[in-house]
């Protein structure tokens, strides 16, 4: 959808794009083509895609013959849908990306994907969401802020690198695959975006379901005093004794503060606390 047609959509609607809701609708199909092309949708596999807005990226990925479920909060745009794309491997499902329960969605058993262009205002929620899935997604394309892109691929020591980059990075090479100007969008945003890649890892030695929450757990409290030694906070929740036995074993410094720790050292961190 170029933005002459775009437009003339969001006009038979009596629409503005919704600041609130981060609706800035992708009209660049060079770069449509690109994220198609990138993450090669296949017949019958299973797409997740949050914020259809008017299908720009969903009729091509339908076009593939993947299967794709799609979440969309407009109540108008979710009308647009309906009467615009009829095809039988399309599944809409009207609600708040944050809340709906994704692995309800999702058949049973099956293995899926997620891509899609987020709306800027729910991609750090979304993404937390994916991650905390028992059965993450193989493998998600995201168009995201250029900032929320550098975060999940950050490294130690590193601004970005924070509590979102080391679950993400447990689970998933991330990597930023493409940067995105503000004018491929209507509304044009304030800020760049990127194109954001994210592989899963051996699934064979994925982490379990329990000690990644206890990761969330354990990052999420180290990185709230990121600038303060990282024994305090953590004593605070887990017992000084239990900490100062953990950093020892792991030859982690009492003096490091949480962005100077790898991964590996986070993972190893909740398996002993």
């Amino acid at each position: 959808m170029n933005k002459k047609e775009l437009l003339a959509t969001l006009e038979s609607f009596g629409m503005r794009p919704g600041k609130i809701l981060g609706q800035n609708f992708l009209i660049d199909n060079n770069l449509l083509e690109f994220i198609v092309r990138t993450a090669a949708p296949a017949r019958g596999e299973i797409i997740l895609e949050a914020g259809p807005g008017f299908g720009a990226l969903t009729r091509p990925l339908l076009e593939s013959g993947a299967e794709v479920y799609a979440i969309e909060f407009d109540r108008r745009v979710c009308e647009y849908l309906r009467d615009n794309i009829k095809e039988p491997n399309f599944h809409l499902i009207e609600g708040d990306a944050c809340r709906v329960d994704i692995a309800s969605i999702i058949p049973k058993g099956k293995k899926f994907r997620a891509i899609a262009n987020l709306p800027y205002s729910i991609s750090s929620i979304f993404v937390a969401r994916l991650l905390e899935l028992p059965e993450p997604p193989e493998q998600m394309v995201f168009m995201l802020q250029k900032e929320m892109a550098e975060r999940l691929a950050a490294v130690p020591n590193t601004k970005d690198y924070g509590s979102l980059s080391v679950r993400a990075q447990q689970l998933y090479d991330v990597r930023i695959l493409r940067k995105v100007p503000p004018q491929v969008f209507h509304p044009r945003p304030r800020v760049d975006s990127a194109i954001a890649g994210f592989t899963l890892k051996d699934r064979e030695n994925m982490p379990g379901f329990d000690l990644r929450m206890r990761l969330n757990g354990i990052v999420k409290v180290a990185f709230a005093q990121r600038r303060k030694k990282i024994l305090k906070p953590l004593a605070a929740v887990y017992g000084l004794e239990n900490v100062e036995q953990a950093l020892e074993k792991l030859n982690i410094s009492s003096l490091a503060r949480s962005g100077e720790l790898s991964v590996e050292q986070y993972e190893e961190l909740a398996k002993l606390l």
